[in-house]
């Protein structure tokens, strides 16, 4: 969306923690220790803001405040509609911001225009129409109303996605709407990646302040995966490190080398960097990417899945010898 910044917001609540706490050794129910809001740039392949809150049963709306602190102009949010409220759009909408936020059917609205079909992308129908939308003290806000109607039901077993947004037609058509909304499912692979890859959600930690920035490190540590993929994408290709490098097989190699590279090298060896422009910078980075030999990191896909094989159940022998088996 060239001339704007896209930015998906989303929600990540850390896993049920152990009980080694004292204060949750008595209770059988889940010890939830925090939750945050995090911010993820598709462009950049990066997060770039986390709101972290102690609490984990508070509703992340209340920390859409602390949000709207971080907004600019041109910025565009693509949101769930557990963020379609009604006083956080309206501040996007004052500070020169925009949005792609799917509705939530608690948000009150009038039609301004008859609903027509404006195109079809994968057998999917688009529908658009202009609505009103107003805030708590009662100002409204002419938007675009946008309904997909899926070619197949969601997971969920919703047949349609209605979403509002307040870019102009010539910024965003319809088609390209429905495209970006796709992109929120951007930060649910890197939510994936930090627990699978970086072990964001220890449930060792059950102190708060514990848990969240163990969960913090590991957005850190994504970042910098982030820009040693960038470097890489440069040198071998977009389409071959995106699609045949495993983050996996990155963050175990930086896991295992890392303290022995602390121990080996100096720390004045490092300063040199803290110097260089971000020209000089990148250049060495480029350099360094040269020297990677890929296959070391090359993805494993697996193939198609095997039918299980069926197996004698032998009342009168619970047990087998496996040498026996094995021996001819």
């Amino acid at each position: 969306l060239p001339g704007y910044k896209v930015k998906v917001l989303d929600g990540n609540c850390i896993e049920a923690s152990e009980h080694r706490l004292e204060v949750l050794r008595h209770t059988s129910s889940g010890a939830l220790p925090g939750k945050s809001l995090v911010i993820y740039e598709p462009e950049l392949e990066m997060a770039t803001e986390v709101f972290p809150c102690e609490d984990g049963h508070a509703q992340e709306r209340s920390l859409l405040g602390e949000v709207s602190e971080t907004v600019e102009a041109r910025d565009v949010f693509i949101m769930d509609r557990n963020f379609c409220v009604q006083d956080f759009l309206d501040r996007l909408a004052q500070r020169k911001a925009f949005y792609i936020c799917r509705q939530h059917k608690g948000l009150p609205w009038k039609a301004e225009s008859k609903e027509r079909l404006v195109g079809r992308v994968e057998g999917t129908r688009i529908y658009e129409q202009w609505v009103r939308i107003s805030n708590r003290q009662g100002d409204t806000r002419k938007v675009r109303r946008i309904r997909i109607v899926l070619k197949k039901a969601t997971r969920d077993g919703e047949k349609e996605l209605t979403i509002l947004t307040n870019l102009s037609k010539t910024a965003a058509p319809a088609k390209l709407i429905a495209e970006l909304y796709r992109k929120r499912w951007c930060i649910e692979t890197a939510f994936q990646e930090l627990e699978a890859h970086l072990h964001s959600e220890i449930n060792t930690l059950g102190y708060p302040k514990a848990a969240l920035f163990g969960f913090c490190v590991a957005l850190m540590a994504y970042n910098a995966l982030a820009v040693v993929k960038a470097a890489l994408r440069s040198v071998h290709g977009v389409d071959k490190v995106s699609n045949e490098i495993s983050g996996y097989y990155l963050a175990g190699h930086l896991a295992r080398t890392h303290e022995g590279m602390m121990i080996a090298i100096p720390d004045q060896e490092w300063m040199i960097f803290s110097a260089m422009s971000d020209e000089a910078f990148t250049q060495t980075l480029r350099s360094l990417a040269e020297k990677v030999s890929l296959l070391k990191f090359k993805k494993h896909k697996r193939g198609v899945k095997k039918p299980l094989t069926k197996r004698t159940q032998n009342l009168n022998q619970p047990h087998v010898s496996t040498a026996r088996l094995i021996t001819p």
